[in-house]
């Protein structure tokens, strides 16, 4: 019975004494990563999802920390959060057309900033902005990679909007992709139902990159794959004007739902079955003459 009783005493110590150990490296590695000494000036960012960034993450360049995470704010009226960072004094040759781009640390670390630099020989300065950004990857977009569905391009050149109405969207979620001959080029932004209307009026946010597409293109929900996620494919027209933002595709065509698949494959039958019909179980046409 006293052995017993010592061995449950050593037991409950083990466990006490793990978790004190873990958080004491909780405690410490916290600690570490919010040291910050000197002056630092400040530089906003903007993030179409900055996942689960937080404050005092740190800012790094080359896997160096240069500064840390300040504040984090939605933008009024915008699906975008602000991002305030503070980098070192000592780190003002940060060029302005740098890319900034949320990491995480492993595969459960914490996230993190790390910033690119850019070509720009003009550093960004005190209250300055870096337009350039990738958001955080969400595990969605990877899934949807993993399956052939592709996601979003990175906003390195900031967008312009344009809508289409469809009769069915099927399963096309916001943050779909939007794809000009298989390439990336933009996201779905809104997909509402107007009080009335029979048709989803979808919001596109197109990179200005791709800013040359002919006004008359056709929109078209497409779906990657047999079990792919759906996007938005645009269909160059020939049109010599471009789209503008705020301006509407008028050709739409909407997503093909299996179950009208599977109703036209049972009113019409295979090809192979109307080939095979016509060969052998047809009836030639008497052109002999005879009666």
């Amino acid at each position: 019975m006293t052995q017993r009783r010592s061995y449950a005493v050593g037991t409950g110590l083990f466990i006490v004494l793990g978790f004190a150990a873990l958080a004491y490296l909780a405690t410490q590695t916290t600690s570490v990563a919010n040291q910050h000494g000197g002056s630092t000036y400040n530089v906003e960012t903007r993030f179409a999802n900055v996942g689960q960034l937080k404050v005092r993450a740190p800012v790094k360049v080359a896997g160096v920390r240069v500064g840390s995470v300040t504040a984090i704010d939605l933008v009024p009226g915008k699906e975008e959060a602000k991002v305030t960072l503070a980098i070192d004094d000592a780190r003002k040759d940060i060029p302005d057309d740098s890319v900034a781009t949320i990491y995480t640390s492993g595969l459960l670390g914490d996230q993190y900033i790390g910033l690119q630099y850019g070509q720009s020989k003009n550093p960004v300065k005190e209250g300055g902005a870096l337009a350039f950004t990738r958001p955080a990857q969400q595990l969605e977009e990877m899934i949807g990679k993993f399956f052939g569905g592709g996601s979003a391009p990175d906003r390195l050149g900031g967008t312009f909007h344009v809508t289409g109405e469809f009769t069915n969207i099927g399963g096309l979620q916001p943050g779909a992709a939007v794809k000009m001959a298989g390439v990336p080029i933009g996201s779905v932004e809104s997909v509402v139902v107007k009080p009335g209307a029979v048709e989803a009026t979808v919001t596109l946010a197109i990179d200005k990159r791709y800013s040359q597409i002919p006004d008359d293109s056709a929109a078209a929900v497409f779906t990657s794959g047999l079990i792919g996620s759906q996007y938005v494919a645009i269909q160059p027209g020939g049109s010599p004007s471009f789209l503008a933002d705020g301006d509407q595709l008028v050709l739409t065509q909407s997503a093909l739902q299996l179950e009208d698949l599977i109703g036209k494959f049972l009113v019409n039958g295979s090809p192979s079955d109307n080939k095979s019909g016509g060969a052998q179980g047809g009836t030639q046409p008497d052109t002999s003459g005879k009666k």
